[in-house]
């Protein structure tokens, strides 16, 4: 249950926080902010009544009283939040979850695909991203950031890769690129040089 990855977005996690975790699966991350008394309140939920049965489970299992709901993003909760998580989803998927009224001013999320266009969006809607961290875990790199209401334009390369300052993270992605080179038409090509140019130049900064 203390995987990297929770203890990650944890970390972000202040005493103050009223967390809602979004997508819960089975109430990991819940169960180790609750037990270890990490923020204020936290409640969880999951479009899935079945993944939220077994979170339940486990919330009395491991004796921590969580309130859960059924809900497709925040809109059956009825409970009060201001910081949500969202982990362990695609992009547009999250994106889809934010656009709401509901949508609370300090987010910590992780995507498994299209950061691109998940940083992009945020930052062109008012969200200002504070952290980011890069985790490796059983052969995958997650990426985990904290985003809070607030102006910032981010720089392009920034957009495309975070701003963890990872070292590891560049050259699994600088070398990634190297070898998809070998198997793309030209015009890809080029846009796979680029971008390991900008990686070069993060790379570099270290």
């Amino acid at each position: 249950m203390n995987s990297a990855r929770i203890q990650a977005l944890a970390s972000f996690i202040s005493l103050e926080d009223n967390v809602l975790d979004v997508g819960c699966d089975h109430g990991y991350l819940s169960i180790y902010l609750a037990k270890n008394h990490l923020c204020k309140s936290v409640i969880a939920s999951d479009i899935s009544a079945s993944a939220l049965e077994m979170a339940k489970q486990n919330f009395a299992k491991y004796q921590v009283k969580v309130k859960a709901y059924v809900s497709d993003g925040f809109n059956q909760v009825d409970d009060y939040f201001d910081t949500a998580v969202i982990a362990g989803m695609g992009s547009s998927t999250i994106l889809h979850i934010l656009a709401n009224s509901k949508c609370p001013n300090k987010l910590i999320i992780s995507s498994h695909n299209d950061l691109f266009k998940l940083r992009k969006s945020l930052n062109k809607s008012g969200f200002k991203l504070e952290k980011e961290t890069i985790i490796l875990e059983k052969g995958h790199y997650y990426s985990i950031m904290l985003w809070e209401k607030g102006n910032q334009r981010l720089k392009y390369a920034e957009l495309l890769f975070g701003i963890s300052k990872n070292e590891d993270y560049y050259l699994y992605l600088y070398k990634k690129n190297k070898e998809l080179l070998k198997k793309v038409p030209f015009l890809k090509r080029l846009k796979l040089n680029y971008l390991n140019h900008l990686l070069k130049g993060l790379i570099e900064k270290k």
